[in-house]
């Protein structure tokens, strides 16, 4: 798979994400927990959107989506609907 990436205006800083891998989503998931672990995405902070980030990162809306989802269900992420999703206050694995 061709490495894909891009940057992504978030709370006017610009995030590099590159995507490696296997897969799309496995990918995006791994380069997500990377910002979190290292501080560029600070507790609180709202991601973009799902339709967003896909078409800064030229992949299908649904993998961004299953990828958020799943970095929810593992509790790196928060979404409210109609809130948008964020990084979590506690963003740790569990």
């Amino acid at each position: 798979m061709t490495d894909s990436w891009a940057n992504i205006p978030i709370a006017g800083v610009d995030l590099h994400l590159e995507l490696r891998g296997s897969g799309l989503r496995s990918g995006l998931m791994d380069a997500l927990r990377d910002a979190v672990r290292t501080g560029r995405l600070a507790p609180g902070t709202r991601l973009p959107s799902s339709r967003s980030l896909a078409g800064d990162l030229g992949i299908a809306r649904n993998t961004v989506a299953d990828a958020y989802a799943e970095l929810v269900a593992e509790g790196w992420l928060t979404a409210r609907q109609g809130s948008g999703t964020r990084v979590a206050r506690r963003a740790a694995p569990r």
